[in-house]
């Protein structure tokens, strides 16, 4: 009761000031009439506070996320279920979620009246433009009487979790020089080389019988394939994200390390739909394999946290790779590189792995003087031909680059690789990898 009391709102604890001073009135001047009304003023706000008092320890409260994970720029629809358990009806309810400052500002619900035994839901929409693990929660419920005479808050101390990962966009479907790597055949190797039509070819291999020959598949991809028995087979890949702090420019949502991270996530998707067992890698102590059940959504969850690393080293990161590598498509989103970072990376080039870098110029999330950007340029063409010299792949991808447009240059060999010429390309927006 003291609490309630304490809860007496301004109109509240002006009525029994009324109530008071018509009581002190009636008692000098003798108006048993007057006193009769200081009782009614002064006990108006006390039932209020005991009635309010009364129901405010009787409600239950749940909360659901729709969905539980988004992807940035997206929204979460959140449904709070309010339920009075008691036998009196409610007064007038101010539902307040509290919510983090990226999720925007706290929502606020009325609800009139909630009946004997009543429930009735709410609904509101959160959005966020950073990635991240959100708490959703506690929900602080203000509770009224019908007349406005008090005010009591309950918190409930039940949290949900809202999941903001990166963006991810669909690639298109291409052929990955060296995806052959690895023992048997595979209906999911298939998949993602020639889609659903021809998933059960493959490349004509000495020795295969000519009457497996598939004429029609061969036709198309423009050399011999066969008919594929089933064999088990392991189509393994590795998604590595650069995130040293002083390979990547730029603040916030618009920096080169979101973008990054965004390409990271978005090829991990695809690799995994089109039936590779993933691995993602990052040298600020990431290793996760993309396992059967749930295996993308883990994924997602470790680039939704993954930060930048003030100490970040190419040669931690590649000893990290290798200390589990088998072999199969190393797929990299690097930041900028110098000339001994380019060397180290080349160590990912053993046991028959075939190396695809997604080099990332750094420099063009910057505005530079004349001067700056040739040596900016000079210094991202040295990183570029460096890998390509180690018998990597290389995809440059400059500020405002889509990645989806950037893909199927990854399935081109670089051999004559002319990179001034693709660097000119990726600024234009039509980046390419020659031949």
């Amino acid at each position: 009761m003291r609490e309630a009391l304490r809860g007496l709102t301004t109109r509240g604890r002006s009525f029994l000031a009324a109530g008071g001073a018509a009581a002190l009135s009636a008692l000098i001047l003798g108006e048993k009439d007057l006193l009769r009304v200081a009782v009614l003023l002064a006990v108006l706000p006390l039932l209020a506070a005991a009635y309010v008092g009364r129901s405010r320890y009787k409600l239950a409260c749940s909360r659901s996320l729709d969905p539980h994970r988004v992807q940035v720029g997206a929204s979460s629809r959140v449904i709070l279920r309010l339920q009075n358990l008691s036998r009196l009806p409610t007064g007038t309810l101010l539902l307040e979620d509290r919510l983090p400052y990226a999720l925007g500002s706290r929502p606020r619900v009325v609800l009139e009246r909630l009946g004997a035994h009543q429930a009735s839901s709410v609904a509101y929409t959160v959005r966020a433009d950073v990635r991240g693990r959100y708490e959703v929660g506690p929900l602080v419920v203000r509770l009224t009487d019908p007349f406005g005479l008090c005010e009591l808050s309950r918190s409930f101390p039940s949290v949900d979790r809202l999941t903001v990962i990166p963006q991810v966009v669909p690639l298109p479907p291409v052929r990955l020089v060296g995806e052959f790597n690895g023992t048997g055949d595979s209906r999911a190797r298939s998949v993602a080389v020639h889609g659903e039509d021809d998933a059960a070819t493959r490349e004509y291999r000495r020795g295969d019988d000519l009457r497996r020959v598939h004429w029609k598949s061969t036709a198309r991809v423009g050399e011999l394939m066969v008919r594929r028995e089933e064999q088990p087979w392991e189509s393994r890949a590795t998604v590595v994200l650069d995130t040293r702090q002083y390979g990547h420019r730029g603040e916030g949502p618009t920096s080169s390390f979101e973008w990054a991270v965004s390409a990271a996530a978005s090829i991990a998707v695809h690799l995994r739909a089109a039936g590779y067992k993933l691995r993602l890698v990052t040298d600020a102590g990431v290793d996760v394999d993309a396992g059967e059940a749930g295996g993308e959504g883990t994924l997602l969850d470790h680039l939704a946290d993954v930060k930048l690393t003030p100490r970040g080293d190419v040669g931690l990161l590649v000893e990290r790779v290798r200390r589990r590598s088998d072999g199969g498509l190393v797929i990299a989103v690097l930041g900028g590189l110098e000339p001994g970072e380019t060397e180290l990376l080349a160590a990912l080039r053993g046991n028959n792995a075939t190396c695809i870098a997604v080099l990332v110029d750094t420099s063009t999330w910057l505005n530079l003087a004349p001067e700056a950007r040739a040596e900016a340029d000079a210094a991202q063409e040295a990183a570029a031909l460096g890998l390509l010299s180690s018998g990597w792949r290389v995809v440059g991808a400059a500020h405002g680059a889509k990645l989806p447009a950037l893909w199927p240059q990854a399935a081109r060999g670089s051999q004559g690789f002319a990179y001034r010429a693709t660097m000119a390309e990726t600024v234009a927006g039509t980046l390419g990898v020659a031949r």
